[in-house]
């Protein structure tokens, strides 16, 4: 079915849960000069696609930081608060939401993990120009090309023995040969409104990709990554255009 709707207008979401068991508060621990979920507003807010830019959340201490960084918050149901709450109801709850709110149809919907801030401006715009350019499209979502191809590397354990994960890697003696494989990096999703309200799993709809290259990519979960993640930026190797600017 070709979906003919226009991508516009469209509201970036943050989630931002209080609760975290790897690195507490981390939504809100400083990096590179800021709170870690700051640099996905400013990033949001550098964007002229995006018209809304939502946080939702349970936390009131995460709820203050997003506030004076200039994003409006969306208090986010403590059902949909737990360690085991997926994110697609999370996404749906605060569409509605913030449609309800501004009394306004929004046609797609960002998503922007605040422990994955290394996605540049330059991405959302082309993000949103691919995904306007191909109605049949549901959405589009970031890649990047891992350092290793799991055709040769990744492997079970079946029965004591080890086994390829992926069935016929055997059949490619060249890494030059082996199909290229991304990994999707948590950087940005877009989607279109009535896709994501009606999907039961984000990824079976018909979704385009956007490569971004590794080494750009930033996940954080634990303090290791968050330290890795800093040397970065300080190094100059991950660089953020919003960095300098007054709040």
């Amino acid at each position: 079915m070709v979906n003919n709707q226009s991508i516009n207008p469209i509201v970036a979401v943050i989630p931002a849960r209080g609760g975290s068991k790897g690195l507490p508060r981390k939504n809100i621990l400083p990096f590179a000069g800021h709170p870690l979920i700051a640099h996905s507003i400013m990033l949001a807010q550098m964007c002229p696609e995006v018209d809304r830019l939502i946080v939702s959340t349970d936390s009131d201490e995460i709820a203050v930081v997003a506030k004076k960084y200039g994003a409006d918050v969306i208090t986010r149901p403590i059902e949909l608060a737990q360690d085991t709450t997926p994110m697609l109801p999370v996404l749906q709850h605060a569409l509605l939401e913030a449609e309800k709110l501004d009394k306004k149809r929004y046609e797609s919907i960002l998503l922007l993990d605040p422990t994955s801030p290394s996605r540049l401006p330059d991405d959302v715009r082309l993000c949103a120009g691919c995904l306007a350019d191909t109605p049949d499209a549901d959405g589009i979502i970031s890649v990047s090309q891992p350092e290793f191809n799991p055709f040769w590397h990744c492997v079970i354990q079946k029965d004591g023995w080890m086994e390829d994960l992926i069935q016929g890697a055997d059949k490619f003696d060249r890494r030059q040969d082996l199909p290229t494989v991304y990994r999707i990096n948590g950087l940005l999703y877009l989607w279109r409104r009535d896709f994501l309200l009606k999907a039961e799993n984000w990824r079976l709809g018909r979704l385009l990709l956007h490569e971004i290259p590794e080494h750009q990519t930033i996940h954080i979960d634990d303090l290791h990554e968050m330290k890795k993640a800093e040397l970065l930026v300080q190094q100059g190797l991950i660089e953020f255009p919003w960095l300098g600017v007054n709040v």
